[in-house]
């Protein structure tokens, strides 16, 4: 019997269990993994107090029963030996295995300057971190918080912060917010954006120092030499993958684990997959690590198909963020920022509307988006763009129609067809399923349904 270990808790972990499970139904199962099963992506919406702590959670010890997997929660991996195919943990045990699934994601980079181990200094990357940051305000009427980093992740939690209602300065040494998923000329919407929301946002500049704490307020004093009074400072200033106990495996790594597009590492049984797993891009020849839940769940999914003895190939990840900011819609996607490409841009700072696409020859290889939640989450242009980058779709002369029709991304969508290839794509060559897990049993939910739309949803074939 196969025995299959996989280390880590997350998305690529427990879509890889479910993966495994459908496709080796009497394989041996272990999953080892120093949190309960949960997607960090849900962490903010537990700030934001719209879920419980538990509705975080990807798996309990129900799931992994049902499935029959030897889940090990609470217990950490702190070094392999792939020639013995040995996995030591931190209770003293050892664990072997026949292959092995490495998905320990990443985590939290701190910020080294004075002051930084005060109480009130956190991340925000853990159930932990979660707990420790509303434990912090619990009992403020309007906290006081300083968020270091304008970055993806660090604008997911201010999001999430901004739902409550708190007191809210930004940080960024960068010269502008987003700058790995916007350029300036967008990133000068969003800040305006904040403004007229009383979010108050300080670029260019850094940390120097953090003071105070014992229960008198921290002041985190900036390298422009002001000072913000915070009761609780958030550092979002990046985050590096989890390769540490892999010290002396022999695995070949570069920014993270090199797999191949079989999710293969260098070493004989051994996958890696999620953030911790530097892999395939789209388009290119170059290995990439996208931290994204997206690519994490097809990561998982492909090792997990090859582990159980396929022949899996991955297409390659597509870079991609999409983000609320204060209800504020933002999307990058691909090669947004590449200076050789050939650009379409919609700029229109009064009404927080821009738009960019970077063409190479004639296909979209990179675009920007902004807009209110209320109008440009009610297009599907967004996905549509997506999916003219995913198929490669050359638009030939529909590009000139885009380049004047901006706007109107649905005609070129149709005319080259891809929503016919995107049908006819599939991962592991099969229709993909719904996940095995949902919080208390309560199942998948449906659309919410608008009065507007009731006469459309309603309607059913005769």
């Amino acid at each position: 019997m196969t025995h299959h270990v996989i280390v880590g808790g997350g998305p690529a972990a427990t879509n890889a269990v479910e993966t495994l499970r459908d496709l080796e139904p009497d394989a041996q199962i272990t999953l080892v993994c120093d949190e309960p099963a949960h997607s960090r992506m849900a962490l903010p919406y537990w700030l934001a107090d719209q879920i419980p702590r538990e509705q975080t959670f990807t798996g309990d010890a129900s799931y992994f029963e049902r499935l029959g997997v030897d889940a090990k929660i609470g217990v950490r991996a702190r070094g392999l030996d792939t020639g013995a195919k040995s996995l030591a943990l931190d209770d003293g045990s050892t664990l072997g295995y026949d292959r092995l699934l490495i998905a320990t994601g990443s985590s939290a980079l701190g910020l080294p300057v004075p002051g930084a181990d005060l109480d009130a200094v956190q991340p925000l990357w853990s159930l932990a971190d979660t707990e420790s940051a509303l434990a912090t305000v619990s009992g403020k009427s309007d906290p006081r918080v300083v968020l270091v980093g304008a970055g993806f992740i660090g604008f997911i939690v201010l999001n999430a912060m901004h739902k409550r209602g708190w007191n809210l300065t930004v940080v960024e040494r960068e010269s502008h917010v987003l700058p790995r998923m916007l350029d300036a000329r967008a990133a000068a919407i969003v800040e305006d954006w904040l403004d007229r929301r009383g979010v108050t946002v300080h670029t260019g500049t850094s940390v120097a120092a953090f003071e105070g704490g014992n229960g008198a307020g921290t002041q985190v004093q900036l390298e422009s030499g002001e000072s913000l009074a915070a009761d609780l400072v958030i550092v979002a200033t990046g985050v590096k993958p989890n390769l540490e106990w892999l010290e002396g495996a022999g695995l070949e790594t570069g920014a993270g684990i090199l797999v191949d597009d079989h999710m293969r590492t260098s070493a004989d049984g051994v996958y890696a997959a999620g953030d911790v797993a530097q892999g395939p891009v789209l388009g290119g020849n170059e290995r990439e690590i996208h931290a994204i839940q997206p690519t994490a769940i097809d990561h998982g999914r492909v090792a997990a198909a090859n582990m159980a003895g396929g022949d899996v190939a991955y297409p390659g990840s597509l870079s991609m963020n999409v983000l609320d900011v204060c209800g504020l819609q933002c999307a990058s996607y691909g090669r947004w920022d590449d200076a050789a490409a050939e650009r379409v841009t919609i700029d229109n700072p009064r009404e927080h509307v821009f738009r960019d696409y970077a063409f190479t020859g004639d296909a979209i290889t990179g675009a920007m988006f902004l807009g209110r939640a209320r109008d440009l989450g009610m297009l599907t242009d967004v996905g549509m763009v997506k999916g003219l980058m995913q198929t490669a779709t050359a638009l030939g002369p529909w590009k000139d129609y885009l380049a004047r029709n901006p706007f109107d991304v649905r005609r070129p969508f149709v005319a080259t067809k891809v929503a016919a290839k995107l049908a006819g794509t599939t991962l592991l060559g099969r229709p993909s399923r719904g996940r095995g897990y949902h919080h208390q049993g309560l199942g998948e939910f449906g659309p919410t349904i608008g009065p507007a739309h009731v006469p459309f949803m309603s309607t059913r074939p005769s």
